[in-house]
């Protein structure tokens, strides 16, 4: 792996954890202060890890402006094995059937974005 793509990489990790960090927030405070009940919440969650799975791949793909949809895979799975190894080392337990889908779909999300990013990139005149 190249310095690029492993500098990309750190950038999209950082601009993930970032998201999800004020993402968490800004849920909180809404479950605090709101009427808004878990079931609701659940889908608002898997839409923000969606869409912030994407922005990161799109941030990891312009970084590194090849190879997106490697990029972008590893962006995803990088996501997934620290929240595996939290939830693992924290708590004990591995994904369940659901959770593997989940990580799965956000996988794909971030490769999308890493195709899309390196494209945005590809697309500038130099």
């Amino acid at each position: 792996m190249h310095k690029q793509q492993f500098t990309a990489l750190l950038y999209g990790w950082i601009a993930v954890l970032g998201l999800i960090l004020v993402t968490s927030i800004v849920l909180s405070l809404l479950l605090q202060f709101t009427t808004m009940d878990q079931t609701v919440l659940s889908w608002v969650t898997l839409a923000a890890g969606l869409i912030i799975l994407f922005i990161g791949g799109v941030i990891a793909g312009m970084k590194g402006k090849e190879k997106g949809w490697v990029i972008g895979a590893v962006t995803g799975l990088g996501f997934t094995l620290f929240t595996f190894l939290v939830q693992f080392l924290g708590y004990q337990q591995t994904f369940s059937a659901e959770q593997s889908l989940t990580h799965t779909g956000f996988i794909l999300a971030a490769v999308v974005g890493g195709v899309i990013g390196v494209n945005m990139v590809k697309g500038e005149t130099t």
